[in-house]
């Protein structure tokens, strides 16, 4: 894939807009913002960073409430990736006032252990992605490289994150149509909070060099 001649087809659409943005045209946005920034980043832009930074607040923009866990955890990630420290703050409370920690969506519980391991409260974040293990409806290595980050434990760690890679890897459908392992990228961002240093091996779905 040509990332740069993707990268520009995304911004061309993001700044396409008619009339009024409601919440579901800033979902779509922030959809086509991640996308340009996750082919950048695949290209080693720098620029990713800015289309990163304009997902997190198109999906956070977007956020009424409910069971729309998916844009505070897209906000996560994408702050994460773009390495905003002071974003990945904001957005990590503000996720926790939402009451993710303790929802009764395992989608929800995701939201608040990323928020947890990115605030690096460790002990809470163990707890919540404990509650994630052994659910059907849960990828469980996303569950166990969680985990294995809470409670610093380095080859179980390398073990989970490699093996969410390599789901990826398979998987026919990518937001955007970008076939990137961005969760991966984002547990590397949690892991190096932890002190955890683990360099993925090479793959179609990661930058070819290390962000």
């Amino acid at each position: 894939m040509n990332w740069i001649l993707t990268s520009e087809e995304k911004k061309s659409r993001y700044e396409q807009q008619h009339g009024d943005l409601d919440e579901r045209s800033l979902v779509r946005k922030g959809n086509i913002a991640y996308g340009a920034g996750l082919a950048l980043l695949m290209a080693g832009d720098p620029e990713a960073a800015v289309w990163l930074r304009r997902a997190a607040a198109c999906w956070r923009e977007s956020w009424s409430g409910g069971e729309s866990w998916g844009r505070p955890i897209g906000a996560l990630k994408a702050s994460l990736l773009a390495r905003d420290d002071a974003a990945v703050a904001e957005l990590a409370r503000w996720t926790l006032e939402t009451g993710a920690a303790t929802a009764d969506s395992p989608i929800g519980r995701y939201a608040g252990a990323v928020a947890l391991l990115a605030l690096e409260r460790w002990s809470e974040a163990r707890h919540v992605s404990e509650s994630l293990r052994g659910l059907d409806q849960f990828p469980q290595d996303v569950a166990d490289a969680l985990a294995y980050v809470a409670a610093d434990d380095v080859v179980g760690y390398v073990e989970a994150v490699e093996a969410v890679v390599a789901s990826f890897e398979t998987r026919e459908e990518h937001l955007e149509d970008v076939a990137v392992a961005d969760t991966a990228l984002a547990l590397q961002e949690l892991a190096r909070r932890r002190g955890i240093e683990h360099t993925l091996p090479p793959s179609p779905v990661l930058p070819a060099a290390p962000v």
